[in-house]
């Protein structure tokens, strides 16, 4: 299987049902009164009217330490995927939740709800929602 491939998957799956849970992460987070962000930069390649110099930004600390193993992301789809994967894995594991389950989970149960864009509808799927499945915890 071809790296763009694997990549294709890992975009739309992010891009369909992760970026739901991240937009409710953040209305939650934008009702806090306090929050802090630790801006990393990230080279994007092809992102449209811009040059391949211009700095873009990532907020996810675990994002810089995998760094090291990428330079740069070639498309904004790509910069924005990495980003939205992310904040959902750290979200998770803040939340005492064993990643990859939850992932699991979410790519399960998401595309059998029936208004996928109500808010409400999404609340029992948040990294930090009581009636997530033990399953999804870590031990």
């Amino acid at each position: 299987m071809s790296r763009q491939t694997m990549a294709n998957w890992i975009i739309y799956g992010a891009e369909k049902w992760l970026t739901l849970i991240v937009e409710g992460m953040k209305d939650y987070l934008l009702k806090q009164e306090v929050l802090h962000a630790d801006e990393t930069t990230l080279q994007v390649l092809k992102e449209p009217g811009k040059s391949a110099e211009t700095t873009s930004y990532l907020w996810i600390k675990p994002f810089v330490i995998g760094r090291k193993n990428w330079l740069f992301a070639n498309t904004p789809r790509g910069a924005t995927a990495s980003a939205t994967i992310y904040s959902v894995i750290e979200t998770a594991k803040e939340n005492g939740l064993h990643p990859f389950r939850y992932l699991q989970y979410l790519f399960e149960k998401l595309p059998q709800l029936s208004d996928i864009h109500e808010p409400k509808a999404l609340e029992p799927f948040m990294p930090w929602s009581t009636s997530l499945p033990n399953t999804c915890r870590v031990p």
